[in-house]
């Protein structure tokens, strides 16, 4: 009885040890979390977009740094001189240019010139330049004015039965108007004014010290100088409470990309007493007629009276005389 209850446990038990053993002995990989998944999903997304961008070149940030490698565009500025065709003509025209741009130059013939077919010739001063496009009556050339070596004289020569010249002047932004003198008064108010037909990058304000030029700063002192912006290109500078000290040159300056002009203002400061000098003078003057004057009456009464006591005692020894005789 034993021995048949030992067969069966051990008829039972093999299979499931054969089952163990079975399992024990497959290649089975170890165990993955969802974490792990998850994460072998990222890399390979990663991996992925990494590989599209190695295939398809830098990306955004990269090709934003780098130079795009075009021609900059400019503005074209067009001008044009129109020549009679009369011998010894030459015509002249100024062309304010006050940052980079593109200018085309054009001389053109009168419709009913008599200069016909001429041989023209650009010019900037001894070095020729071949025009970029012509007509039958007109002749143009084309400049890209980037810096201010570019600027100077351009001209264009027309010659044939006559000669006729044109001449383009290209230049930096003048500032308007003639150099002034103002004249003013202690304890008073100076008042200059710059002013260009295009809005410059920077106004400075400058006065003379000796030879030098010294940037007048009103943030260091702003109960003598005060810098107003009326506009883009209008600037004001005022001088309050004059003294004589304040006389000099003075000069403002506008700054373009292509260059600088400036404008020169002369201040003179008188004293106070100054406009009553003429008056006090006037005065003096009219003191010393009536003085005259009262001199002369004097005199002229003083020697009156004298020629009066002379005539009484002239006309008394006369008398005298007179009864001297009778008597004998």
């Amino acid at each position: 009885m034993p021995a048949a209850f030992s067969g069966w446990r051990l008829g039972r038990l093999l299979p499931l040890l054969l089952c163990i053993s079975l399992l024990e002995g497959s290649p089975a990989g170890p165990a993955m979390t969802t974490q792990d998944s998850s994460q072998t999903q990222v890399n390979s997304v990663t991996k992925g977009k990494a590989g599209l961008n190695e295939s398809s070149g830098p990306d955004v940030a990269t090709e934003e740094l780098k130079p795009a490698g075009k021609e900059i565009s400019y503005d074209v500025l067009e001008y044009e001189i129109v020549l009679p065709g009369v011998s010894g003509t030459a015509l002249q025209k100024i062309v304010s240019v006050g940052s980079p741009t593109k200018v085309e130059l054009t001389c053109k013939l009168e419709e009913h010139s008599d200069l016909k077919n001429p041989q023209v010739t650009w010019k900037r001063r001894n070095e020729t330049i071949s025009h970029t496009s012509k007509t039958q009556n007109s002749w143009t050339i084309q400049l890209t004015v980037s810096e201010s070596s570019h600027l100077g004289s351009y001209s264009c020569v027309l010659k044939g039965e006559v000669e006729v010249n044109a001449t383009f002047h290209l230049q930096v932004p003048k500032i308007e108007g003639k150099e002034k003198n103002l004249i003013t008064y202690e304890r008073d108010l100076a008042v200059m004014i710059c002013k260009t037909e295009y809005a410059p990058m920077a106004w400075t304000w400058y006065m003379t010290n000796g030879t030098e030029l010294v940037a007048i700063n009103p943030s260091s002192d702003t109960n003598k100088f005060q810098i107003k912006i009326q506009s883009a290109n209008v600037n004001r500078l005022e001088i309050l409470k004059l003294t004589k000290e304040d006389s000099g040159i003075y000069w403002c300056e506008a700054a373009f990309r292509l260059g600088s002009s400036k404008k020169r203002f002369e201040v003179k400061v008188l004293s106070i007493m100054a406009p009553l000098k003429p008056f006090i003078a006037v005065v003096v003057e009219v003191v010393i007629l009536v003085t005259t004057i009262a001199l002369y009456e004097v005199y002229s009464k003083r020697r009156g009276e004298e020629g009066e006591r002379e005539f009484d005692q002239i006309e008394q020894l006369k008398s005298e005389d007179d009864i001297a005789g009778e008597q004998k």
